[in-house]
């Protein structure tokens, strides 16, 4: 193919988001602070599991001594060191558990993250229903859980929603996972108001999240092929492969430039590539390289 002939383009918002370069950065910080102490007093650094979803994220901090806590057992067990919080955030009940071992905690949970917890806890001490639209076994979800006082439950699709019960009026309260495909959202909230119940709902989809969904089905729909680069657990990465999947079926979704496995008759003259909020820039340019001298 004519390398010449093929035009490639980024998507602008591809990349680190707000709260995954605010992580990591403070692991960053935290890091330096230790470092630059005399080594006798120095402490192990630890995160409360995987900082944020990119492997070569944590397997670089790993190489400067970051260890992951993977467990609350794992947790029970620390007498000394730094803890921080992971970017998704973690159930209420392991800040108090932190507190109870003296440990230093450096809350690294993402803002926007934050405030759905302070929500969910919120409206349910309040005697509300609270439904959060997400993936149930997702960190961020089970750390959202963690923080209510009563009712409160995952709706992770359309079918979910459609076997609660009608309602007669019923009012409920309804947040979304920062990352949740915002179309997949509106269906769901209309499922809950046509069932009857009374929805007072809030779109906590962050904004980085829905532009850079917008911009990947526009990125995607003027490709004859499309590249998304993001780690293989992240919730946002896979969600963004779907998007661009259902525009530019020759859409492929990769960790590094080493995934990657063009072929092509000659028809692909237009290739798009995004990336989920949790890929380095390194990798992003690494991936954009390789396209434009290969392709």
């Amino acid at each position: 193919m004519d390398a010449k002939k093929v035009q490639v383009r980024l998507a602008e918002t591809a990349g680190f988001c707000f709260g995954v370069q605010r992580a990591v950065d403070t692991v960053y910080r935290i890091l330096e602070r230790e470092a630059a102490k005399p080594e006798a007093e120095r402490r192990q650094i630890y995160t409360y599991g995987p900082i944020v979803h990119n492997d070569t994220v944590v397997r670089g901090l790993q190489e400067k001594g970051v260890r992951v806590l993977e467990s609350e057992e794992a947790l029970r067990s620390l007498r000394e060191g730094i803890v921080i919080i992971r970017a998704h955030g973690v159930p209420e009940r392991i800040y108090t558990l932190l507190s109870e071992r003296g440990l230093e905690t450096i809350d690294a949970s993402c803002p926007f993250v934050q405030k759905i917890q302070r929500l969910v806890k919120k409206h349910t001490e309040q005697g509300e229903r609270v439904f959060v639209v997400g993936n149930p076994e997702h960190p961020e979800i089970v750390g959202i859980m963690g923080h209510a006082h009563g009712e409160a439950f995952v709706l992770p699709d359309r079918e979910s929603a459609e076997k609660l019960p009608v309602s007669e009026g019923e009012r409920v309260f309804v947040v979304a996972q920062t990352t949740f495909h915002i179309e997949k959202f509106k269906v769901i909230v209309d499922i809950l108001r046509k069932r009857g119940y009374y929805v007072n709902v809030i779109n906590t989809i962050c904004n980085a999240t829905f532009e850079r969904q917008a911009e990947a089905r526009e990125l995607a729909g003027a490709s004859d092929a499309m590249i998304v680069i993001g780690g293989s657990s992240s919730s946002n990465t896979k969600k963004l492969f779907e998007i661009c999947k259902a525009s530019c079926p020759n859409t492929q979704l990769v960790q590094t430039a080493a995934d990657l496995k063009f072929y092509s008759d000659g028809a692909v003259r237009n290739v798009g590539i995004t990336a989920g909020a949790s890929t380095p820039k390194e990798i992003i340019e690494e991936v954009l390289t390789y396209v434009r001298n290969e392709f």
